[in-house]
């Protein structure tokens, strides 16, 4: 144990990791509901279950993330015994690409695989961006129809639904790397100009925040964003720079002329052209199932940071108004993305495995639920059966069995039973919704009183006077053998008035 300067032995922090936080039981709940949703639509949908390793080699994980700052640092990794480099995985696909090559000999082809959990990330925490998070996520792998790519969309348009989010409230928007790389090719800025290419993508991708005065700027000499400072610019020419701008200005009112300006601004690319007629067949198989430009949005100002999409790339937005820390109205934004990654796999196998695939960030989802006022409701907890003698404890713990057997999430006070008071405190903590006593008098009675927390709290809210109070119809007497019954009346309503 390390020391203080008087040589005793120092007590560490109780603190939460940088970049980290802890989840209690309303949020955990919330989580694990709002993940049930999720994995309840692929399900239907015909996708199975997948739980990999949350640990992979340095070497399987392979350097994706778009973090420029720190391309080779954006994991936690360390050196195992044999001297291999061993990573907490940064998300879910990179791992699937590993399995399927390891396994492709007894796994379906197509594989349709979900999955879920925490990933971890060693950059630079900010507010609401944290080094652990969670994805549900859910890919084909071995399908080279577009088909694939159009289903993903149209199952994320109804995973939002799902969780809670009203049709009108999100879009998903859907382009296509293969339009972008013929933008770029037809500027002459080929794979070797890596380091410009991806200066390009990162512009594109703030066409949402500062337009196409602000795109323009950045692609040439460059510009003063809203603090002042000056952010240099790609170095383009005017005339360079034009097919860029052409193409994030081809949004139009309907799928067919957006469609028709992208063609014609990638006129000269067969890249281009062959990534337009993907677009305009995820829009025709979309519409099919009457998902329509409201909710399956053809955007050409999508990019997707990870480097390895090879072909459709989609994002799911929320279009509703929030108001940031400082009372200004904005865009929630983005909850989901994904694309697809036909040379992830080929990495382990050297033979093309066409693959598609889709992340959703549910710790963001969540918060996005919460923003809109949509939050998550407060978990109701156990019933608390007090201890009023302490010689009855097989008494008591007999209420609780009768309880749990009927379905109701129950427990026995285990704290010093000192007064009935500090039992009540602990049932509020735990938001419980009845409190059931029953001492020597009551038993012999036949009888327990039951105490209503939950509306004994909506009452209190609008109690002036001490008569009112003992007026309250929050507890009442009832026959012992009418508990379990009582008991779900009182549950039945809590979660009502909830």
């Amino acid at each position: 144990m390390a020391q203080n300067k008087s040589g005793k032995p120092r007590r560490p922090r109780a603190e939460t990791p940088r970049g980290f936080q802890d989840y209690f039981g309303a949020d955990v709940t919330a989580r694990a509901d709002m993940l049930r949703g999720i994995t309840d639509v692929y399900h239907a949908y015909g996708f199975d279950p997948l739980e990999s390793s949350a640990v992979e080699t340095v070497e399987a994980l392979g350097k994706f993330l778009p973090d420029v700052d720190r391309p080779n640092e954006g994991v936690f990794a360390w050196q195992d015994e044999d001297e291999s480099w061993m990573a907490l995985r940064y998300d879910l696909t990179a791992p699937l690409a590993r399995v399927y090559a390891q396994h492709r000999n007894t796994l379906p082809s197509p594989y349709r695989r979900y999955s879920f959990g925490p990933v971890w990330r060693n950059e630079k925490p900010g507010p609401g961006r944290f080094r652990q998070f969670y994805q549900c996520d859910a890919d084909t792998v071995g399908a080279p129809s577009v088909a694939a790519d159009a289903e993903i969309c149209t199952m994320l348009a109804d995973c939002l639904e799902a969780v809670g989010i009203a049709r009108g409230d999100y879009v998903v928007r859907v382009n296509n790397r293969k339009v972008l790389n013929g933008i770029l090719d037809s500027m002459n800025i080929t794979a070797e100009h890596a380091g410009r290419r991806d200066a390009v993508l990162r512009t594109i991708d703030k066409f949402d925040k500062v337009g196409e005065a602000g795109v323009r700027q950045l692609l040439g000499k460059g510009r003063l964003d809203a603090s002042g400072a000056y952010i240099d610019g790609v170095g383009l020419s005017d005339d360079q720079a034009a097919p860029v701008l052409a193409f994030l200005t081809s949004r139009a009112d309907d799928a067919a002329k957006t469609l028709a300006n992208l063609r014609a601004a990638v006129a000269g690319s067969a890249t281009g052209l062959a990534g337009v007629d993907e677009l305009e067949t995820i829009a025709t198989l979309a519409d099919a199932q009457g998902y329509g430009g409201d909710r399956v949005l053809i955007d050409p100002s999508v990019v997707r940071g990870l480097g390895y999409y090879t072909g459709p790339v989609y994002e799911a937005e929320l279009t509703f108004e929030i108001t940031d820390e400082k009372g200004r109205p904005r865009q929630f934004g983005s909850v989901a993305g994904g694309g697809r990654y036909d040379d992830l796999v080929k990495r382990f196998t050297g033979q093309d495995v066409p693959a598609t695939g889709v992340s959703i960030g549910v710790d963001r989802l969540l918060a996005a639920l919460v923003a809109k006022g949509q939050s998550r409701r407060t978990a109701l907890g156990p019933v608390v059966v007090s201890v009023m003698d302490k010689d009855q404890l097989a008494h008591y713990q007999a209420m609780v069995g009768e309880l749990r057997a009927a379905g109701i999430r129950a427990e026995m006070y285990m704290g010093n039973p000192k007064d009935l008071g500090r039992q009540l405190k602990y049932a509020d903590q735990r938001n419980s919704p009845v409190a059931v006593i029953e001492g020597s008098q009551e038993r012999a009675d036949g009888i327990v009183q039951l105490k209503d927390l939950a509306l004994g709290a909506a009452l209190a809210a609008n109690i002036t006077t001490n008569e009112e109070w003992k007026a309250q119809p929050a507890q009442l007497s009832v026959k012992r053998a009418d508990l379990v019954a009582e008991v779900q009346k009182m549950i039945a309503r809590a979660a009502n008035a909830d």
